[in-house]
């Protein structure tokens, strides 16, 4: 059953990633392509106050990058995460499908899904929110970088601990109390972190003179709003995809409950 399970979640994963990856192309791009021309024009307007010229050469030209380059990345950390949600599914699966024969495997996908969606993803997006290029300091990005890091790791750990909690307070009380309650956990286990935490507010103001005139704007906030929202739908389609496709795969399991053989029932006792 696990093989298959990791079989099923790797296909999900492969699935999910061109379909992002779709998404992507489709809504990110158009806002990637304006963080770069507005850099572009940034760096200029620089460059003419302080007199220098600076010349750079890209190694990948943009085609290939948001081609290839995207494609490539996204396929391969969708299936990676396709194979992280199968296991995160087959350990779930092995408890709750023994207990509550009864339960669905489907829902039990979907409940996984949701739960890394918001570890993996949603909570660090919260606290650090994705930028478009030309948003974010060269000095700053291994600190940045760190931190993201740091609430990720206590997210999907804190997560981990508030789902078995809920699973295991299904047995002593309602399971929407349980659910509840490993819910208010997990936030503030995150919201401590997040609050101890450095933060990065590294969005480009407008360009002055020192006479306080603008010679160049600060970055759109349209743009940057639409970067972000259209970043969360790119995970969002992610993990729904990988959880309708890993359900359909698997199908309608259930556990058989184990009922006694019509052989090992006695004869009545002939009078």
């Amino acid at each position: 059953m696990e093989k298959r399970n990791i079989a099923a979640g790797l296909l999900a994963g492969l699935v999910a990633g061109i379909v992002s990856f779709c998404y992507a192309r489709l809504f990110v791009e158009p806002q990637v392509r304006t963080a770069i021309a507005y850099e572009g024009g940034r760096s200029h307007a620089a460059a003419a106050l302080s007199g220098a010229h600076e010349h750079d050469h890209e190694v990948f030209s943009r085609a290939v990058q948001e081609n290839v380059g995207a494609g490539v990345g996204t396929i391969v950390f969708a299936a990676a995460m396709g194979a992280v949600f199968a296991v995160a599914f087959t350990l779930l699966w092995s408890y709750l499908g023994k207990r509550y024969p009864a339960t669905d495997a489907r829902w039990v996908a979907a409940a996984t899904a949701a739960a890394l969606f918001v570890a993996v993803y949603l909570t660090p997006f919260a606290v650090y929110p994705a930028n478009p290029p030309s948003v974010g300091d060269g000095d700053t990005i291994d600190a940045r970088s760190g931190a993201y890091l740091g609430i990720t790791v206590v997210s999907v750990i804190a997560m981990v601990v508030a789902v078995t909690a809920a699973v295991l307070l299904r047995a002593r009380i309602n399971g929407l109390l349980a659910a509840t309650c490993a819910a208010v956990g997990y936030t503030a286990v995150v919201a401590v972190a997040a609050a101890l935490l450095p933060r990065f507010d590294e969005v480009p103001r407008p360009l002055t003179v020192p006479s306080g005139d603008i010679v160049f704007p600060g970055f759109p906030a349209e743009t940057l709003a639409d970067f972000r929202l259209h970043a969360i739908g790119v995970q969002l389609v992610l993990w729904v995809v990988m959880a309708a496709v890993f359900s359909v795969v698997i199908g309608r399991r259930r556990t058989p409950v184990k009922t006694s053989s019509p052989a090992n029932i006695s004869a009545p006792a002939r009078i």
